[in-house]
């Protein structure tokens, strides 16, 4: 071995501490920086793996008038397309009555296969397999039986239950879609044999794409890939739609033409018997009372008839619903949690990397600076520039190398798995987990740049000077009169000890700046991991709490019923007020911009501030204007529009107009457009329809929303009730799908600290250990030479926990500046356990540190230290 490299060896086990701390700073920054980029990725491709494992469908089609063979062959003439028709209806069962999603079984087909969690699946024709959800939430076990409503088209109503299972069709274990039976949402799904559902076709057909199935499910190759494929699927069904409703219609005159030819038949009697009547009557009788009376009732069942053709031809009118993947129940959730999670993963861990990769920097920098008389002496010997600058390349590499993979692999292969395995409200996963060699390039590269980077430029400037020179200690930097001398009354109340740190903390500027930085980056990770989860709670808590008042949505059939609901309501022990409204959907366009499924509100009283707040950004509250529409901050961000702006709105039914923004409103889920009756009427020319009615309501368990649901279900004049509490279930679960990062954030920002602490302390005490042996020598007790290093630790942590705040602020701002969706927006919320957790863990590694440099200061070799440069 070659001396220079058993220097660089010894140099290493010399300074192992050292080494090691610069290790550590580079694998945590690349685990960060790779594994957290990772994390949005695997989301997507692991449940890319589970829903093609289960052969999800890329299409459904559902049909007003069912499926037929050649439905599943006009489906399969698109090219690598394979259908399968089901059964599906929506049904009442369980003890409570609760709406479930019922599908036809059948062992043959291959598509939104069941991922049996437990039991078997149905093979007989008394078995049904139900959602796991009814087994963890509703608490049915195996062999029960289950009960369906006797309004079910089954041909039996009671199953035994043979196994519980998760489906791809339903990816958020929270969410399983809404219907028109029972409280009007689906509670779970249960599949029974095919044979068992009373319904003459199939409701449902899945089409699935085999070319589509290797690409991701959330990238954009796969949704142009199906795009394409789906206008194909409606072109193929556009000449099948005519060609099944003439069918059915033949169909139905073929049925009712018996009666039809019994009609004629007594038409064509009845006429015989008039001219009969006419001719005996030598013209003057044209009938009589009786043939009258058998005309009229012939005419009458002539007009049964033709009014049951148009009900049958009305009825045979096929329409077709097409819905991809992301109208799933949760699909399209889970697909924005996970982007959320990828910009967060552009920020935070960018921000960890640079703050590790500068700390690195400035250890590299300061090894090098230590080493000027060993430089010397290597120059004095006649080693030239390159042999030299190999060993501090050499152990900065093998630094960089050593951390950066070590990080970089671990990071991608655990971090996302952690993720993915507390997705807890999602069905279970296919971990899939890919190599991220892009990011893991960048950070390795980062890793180098930041040690032998520094390395090679430090050794640079100190082998420009001679040997002589580098062989001398540098000159002491020469002490200056600080501010703090300036404020006499202060100073002379400053004991000889606190003047001394006060004074080295602005003689070594640098190091002051370093120790600031380092201690405000991880300050202001640790308070950004708790702004992170503050803010995401805080969008519900102010939506649901400061403006929406209501805890319900009434959909009414008719206005005129509105009497009765409220009548039933009123005999709800819960029930506080409701208002009426006139509630449609529309679409908004403003230039090139747009946004889908904009809620539009025009209240019919004047109460509709006990409902709904409106409010402008800044708190100031709000009034319908008689002209031009309230429409929320978020819609406006979306469409690029400001107070004045004249935006069209397209409304469900067709209708169409401009309409002025009057002013902007608070709010944080969903969109909103809010009019006034006079500005309602201003821009359609007619009064808005009141069709649903917001209810406040007080505190319910779930049991007592189903019971209310199903009563105004009950009175006919109700479409559905929707609650807000379901609806802060989703944004609570959204938080907890980010609760996991937060907690990585936390941990690996407040081991960063600490490390930069120690790091920062050791270079510290290293660079000064001539000068604390001189004061141990002079008599200093150990704890005055331990004070003496950590008072200057004390007093830029505390800068440091204060900068980290701002900065905590700024970088939790932009964060969720990039984490907003087009439906949700996250107001800068950071509650004071955030910034007590973070204080208390910085004066909390503090401490440690403290406790460390104190056992090492006491063991200093005092004579060695003070001899070193001889």
């Amino acid at each position: 071995m070659k001396p220079m490299t058993k220097n660089m060896w010894r140099e290493i086990g010399a300074s192992r501490g050292r080494f090691i701390a610069i290790i550590l700073i580079i694998m945590m920054g690349c685990l960060t920086f790779v594994g957290v980029k990772a994390a949005g990725p695997g989301l997507n491709e692991s449940l890319t793996t589970t829903v093609q494992d289960l052969h999800l469908a890329d299409v459904q089609l559902m049909s007003t008038t069912g499926f037929t063979p050649k439905d599943v062959q006009t489906a399969e003439k698109v090219a690598g397309a394979h259908a399968e028709a089901v059964k599906f209806m929506p049904a009442t069962g369980g003890q409570n009555a609760l709406a479930v999603a019922v599908y036809g079984y059948d062992a043959k087909h291959s598509v939104n296969q069941l991922d049996l969690v437990s039991g078997h699946l149905p093979h007989a024709a008394d078995q049904v397999v139900l959602d796991q959800k009814a087994q963890t939430d509703h608490g049915y076990k195996l062999g029960q039986t289950f009960t369906f409503g006797q309004a079910a088209k089954l041909k039996r109503h009671r199953f035994k239950i043979v196994g519980f299972a998760n489906s791809p069709q339903y990816i958020d274990n929270g969410l399983r879609g809404a219907t028109n039976v029972g409280d009007g949402t689906v509670r779970f799904f249960a599949y029974v044999p095919a044979a068992q559902i009373d319904l003459p076709t199939a409701t449902l057909l899945n089409i699935r794409f085999a070319k589509l199935q290797a690409a991701n499910t959330y990238a954009g190759t796969y949704e142009h890939a199906r795009d394409r494929q789906l206008t194909k699927l409606k072109q193929a069904f556009k000449p099948r739609a005519i060609a099944r409703t003439k069918a059915l219609i033949a169909a139905a005159d073929k049925q009712m033409a018996p009666q039809q030819a019994k009609l004629d038949t007594a038409q064509q009697q009845l006429d015989a018997a008039v001219a009969q009547v006419a001719q005996a009557s030598g013209g003057t009788q044209s009938t009589t009372p009786a043939l009258t009376a058998q005309q009229q009732q012939l005419d009458t069942a002539k007009a049964q008839l033709t009014a049951a053709k148009k009900q049958a031809a009305k009825a045979a009118e096929t329409h077709y619903t097409w819905q991809t993947r992301a109208d799933l129940p949760g699909f399209s959730a889970y697909g924005e949690s996970s982007k959320r999670i990828a910009a967060i993963a552009n920020v935070f861990p960018v921000f960890f990397f640079l703050i590790a990769a500068l700390i690195t920097f400035t250890t590299i920098t300061r090894m090098v600076e230590e080493a000027r008389g060993q430089i010397g002496t290597f120059k004095a010997l006649g080693y030239g520039k390159w042999a030299i600058a190999k060993n501090y390349l050499g152990y900065a590499l093998l630094a960089a190398v050593i951390g950066g993979i070590f990080g970089s692999v671990f990071g991608n292969m655990t971090l996302p798995r952690f993720i993915i395995a507390l997705y807890h409200q999602c069905i279970p996963l296919s971990a899939t987990v890919r190599m991220q060699w892009g990011s893991a390039a960048l950070a390795v590269g980062f890793s180098l740049l930041a040690t032998v980077g520094a390395a090679a430029f430090v050794v640079r400037r100190e082998l420009a000077e001679g040997p002589a020179a580098l062989m001398l200690p540098k000159a002491p930097k020469s002490a200056k009169r600080i501010l703090l001398e300036k404020i006499t009354p202060l100073w002379l109340r400053l004991n000889f000890n606190q003047k001394v740190s006060y004074r080295n903390l602005f003689r070594y500027k640098s190091r002051m700046v370093m120790s600031i930085v380092g201690i405000a980056g991880g300050c202001a990770l640790i308070l950004c991991g708790f702004g992170i989860r503050d803010s995401i709670i805080a969008s519900g808590t102010r939506q649901y709490g400061g403006i929406v008042r209501y805890q319900a949505v009434v959909q009414l059939k008719d206005q005129a019923q509105t009497a009765s609901v409220q009548a039933a309501l009123k005999h709800t022990a819960q029930y506080q007020s409701s208002t009426a409204v006139a509630a449609e959907t529309a679409k908004l366009r403003l230039g090139e911009n747009s946004v889908a499924a904009v809620n539009v509100f025009t209240p019919q009283s004047a109460d509709f501030d006990r409902y709904v707040h409106l409010s402008q950004p800044d708190g100031t509250s709000l009034k319908l204007p008689n002209s031009g529409a309230v429409i929320s901050e978020k819609t406006a961000k979306l469409l690029g529009a400001q107070t004045g702006d004249r935006v069209r709105v397209s409304l469900t039914g067709g209708k169409q107009t401009r309409i002025k923004i009057a002013t902007i409103t608070q709010n944080y889920i969903g969109d909103y457009l809010y009019l006034s009756p006079q500005a309602y009427r201003a821009a359609w020319g007619q009064k808005a329809l009141r069709n649903a009615l917001l209810v406040r309501l007080k505190h319910q368990s779930d049991q007592q929303r189903n019971a209310l649901a199903h009563r105004l279900l009950k009175t006919g004049a109700v479409l559905g009730t929707s609650y807000i509490a379901d609806q802060k279930q989703s944004i609570d679960s959204m938080s907890s799908t980010l609760d996991p990062v937060v907690v990585i954030f936390i941990v690996m920002s407040g081991l960063l600290s600490f490390v930069v602490m120690y790091n920062l302390t050791n270079i510290n005490v290293s660079e000064r250990i001539r000068e604390l042996s001189t004061v141990k020598v002079l008599g200093f007790y150990d704890r005055e030479v331990t004070m003496y290093v950590m008072r200057e630790n004390v007093v830029l942590t505390i800068a440091g926990i204060v900068v980290g705040y701002g900065i905590g602020n700024a970088l939790t701002w932009y964060i969720l500046q990039q984490a907003t969706t087009a439906q949700v927006m996250f107001p800068l919320t950071i509650h004071w356990p955030g910034y007590v957790a973070a204080a208390c863990l910085m004066a909390l590694f503090t401490a440690i540190v403290m406790f460390v440099t104190h056992k090492r200061l006491q063991h200093v070799d005092m004579v060695s230290a003070l001899k070193a440069n001889e």
